[in-house]
C-alpha cells in the first residue's frame, strides 16, 4: 500500500469508530458493562484474525469492519464509571488510563519484536489470542451487573426510554440534557488543535527538530511516561483538592498557554520542558470532561454519553491529519502552537462570559 491508500485505511477505521461509538454505548447501557467488554474484545479478536489472514488490500479493508464495535477503552470506562463513587471518578478514570498506557508501551514493544522475528501475520494472531484471553478475564472477574442500582427494564425505561440500540431519539435526548451538548462541543473545539499537533508530531520531530528515528522513539516514550504519571497520580490528587469544573477551566487555560509556548520554542529541549504542563493540561482536560459527562446524565445512560464522547475523539482523528498537513506545508511548525493558543483562548473567554451570565 502507498501512503495515500494507507490514509484511506486509517480514515475508514476512524469513520467506523465514529459510527460505532454511540451504538456501542447504548449496547452497554442496555446489556451491561461486562457484555460491552465482551463485545469489544470479541470484535478486536475478529479484526486481528482477519488482519492476519489478509493477502490483499481488499481483505485488509475488510479486517477493519469489526472495529465498529472495537471499543475496549470505552467499555472499561463504562465499568469504572459504574463502580466508582462520583467524588473519585476522575481519579479512577485516570488510573484506567495509566493501565492502558502501560499496556500500549508493552504491546508496542512486543509487537515490534514479534513482527521482526515471525512476521506481521503472526503478530496479528497473537493479538487475537490476547483478545480471547481478555474475554476469559472479563467473564471471571467483572460482575454481570455493574450499575450501582439494579435497574429493571421497567424503571430503566424512565431514563432510557427506548430499548432500540439504533434509536436516534435516545441520542437527541442525551444531547438535550443541560450541559451535555456544551461539554461535548467544547471538547471538540478545544481538542481539535491538540489532535492536529499530535497527528503531525512524528513528522515535526524528524523534519523540524531533525531527530533520528531512534531519538524520536525516546521522545515518544518520555511523553508517554509523563502522561502515565499525570493520569495515574496527579489528576486523582487534584480532583480531591479542587472542584472538577474549576479544573476543567484551568486545564483549557494551561493548554492555551502551552500553545503559545509551543509556537515560540526553538529546540527540542524547550519542547521537553513544555511537555510537562502540556501533559498535565491534556490529562486534566480529558479526564474531567469524561467525569463531568458521566455525572450530567442519569446512571442508566453513562454508556451512551461515553459513546458520544468517543465520537468526538474519532471525529478529531478523522480531520486532524488533513488540517495538520495543510498548516505545516503552508505556515510551518509554529502554526500548530498559534492555532492551539487562539482556539483555546476563545474557548476560555466563552466559558468566562457564559458563567458570568
Amino acid at each position: 500500500m502507498d501512503t495515500v491508500m494507507f490514509g484511506y485505511l486509517q480514515t475508514t477505521f476512524a469513520i467506523l469508530q465514529f459510527l460505532g461509538g454511540p451504538l456501542f454505548g447504548r449496547f452497554g447501557d442496555l446489556f451491561g458493562g461486562r457484555a460491552a467488554l465482551l463485545l469489544a474484545y470479541l470484535s478486536a479478536g475478529l479484526a486481528h484474525v482477519l488482519m492476519g489472514l489478509s493477502t490483499n488490500v481488499s481483505m485488509l479493508f475488510l479486517s477493519r469492519v469489526p472495529s465498529i464495535f472495537m471499543h475496549g477503552m470505552q467499555a472499561a470506562q463504562m465499568v469504572v464509571t459504574d463502580l466508582s463513587a462520583e467524588s473519585e471518578r476522575a481519579g479512577a478514570l485516570g488510573k484506567l488510563g495509566l493501565s492502558y498506557s502501560v499496556g500500549i508501551i508493552i504491546g508496542s514493544s512486543a509487537g515490534g519484536l514479534l513482527i521482526s522475528t515471525f512476521g506481521e501475520s503472526f503478530a496479528a494472531y497473537v493479538a487475537a489470542a490476547g483478545s480471547v484471553l481478555n474475554t476469559i478475564v472479563v467473564l471471571k472477574y467483572i460482575p454481570a451487573r455493574t450499575k450501582p442500582v439494579a435497574l429493571t427494564k421497567e424503571n430503566k425505561s424512565e431514563t432510557a426510554s427506548s430499548w432500540n440500540i439504533f434509536s436516534m431519539k435516545e441520542i437527541f435526548r442525551l444531547l438535550s440534557i443541560p450541559g451535555a451538548a456544551g461539554i461535548l462541543t467544547i471538547k471538540t473545539i478545544a481538542g481539535l488543535p491538540m489532535g492536529v499537533f499530535q497527528s503531525m508530531f512524528s513528522v515535526v520531530a524528524m523534519d523540524h527538530f531533525k531527530l533520528e528515528a531512534k531519538y524520536n522513539g525516546y521522545l515518544m516514550a518520555y511523553i508517554g511516561v509523563l502522561q502515565m504519571v499525570m493520569q495515574g497520580l496527579v489528576v486523582g490528587w487534584l480532583t480531591l483538592q479542587i472542584a472538577e469544573r474549576t479544573l476543567f477551566l484551568w486545564s483549557i487555560l494551561v493548554i492555551c498557554l502551552v500553545g503559545l509556548a509551543t509556537a515560540l520554542m526553538t529546540n527540542v529541549i524547550h519542547f521537553c520542558l513544555i511537555c510537562i504542563p502540556m501533559s498535565l493540561g491534556i490529562s486534566v482536560f480529558y479526564l474531567t470532561t469524561n467525569s463531568i459527562l458521566t455525572k450530567i446524565v442519569p446512571p442508566a445512560d453513562t454508556g451512551a454519553i461515553l459513546g458520544l464522547n468517543t465520537c468526538v475523539h474519532s471525529l478529531i482523528r478523522s480531520v486532524a491529519p488533513t488540517i495538520g498537513g495543510f498548516l505545516y506545508e503552508l505556515y510551518g511548525f509554529s502554526s500548530f502552537g498559534y492555532l492551539q493558543f487562539v482556539v483555546n483562548l476563545l474557548v476560555c473567554i466563552y466559558i468566562f462570559v457564559n458563567n458570568g451570565n
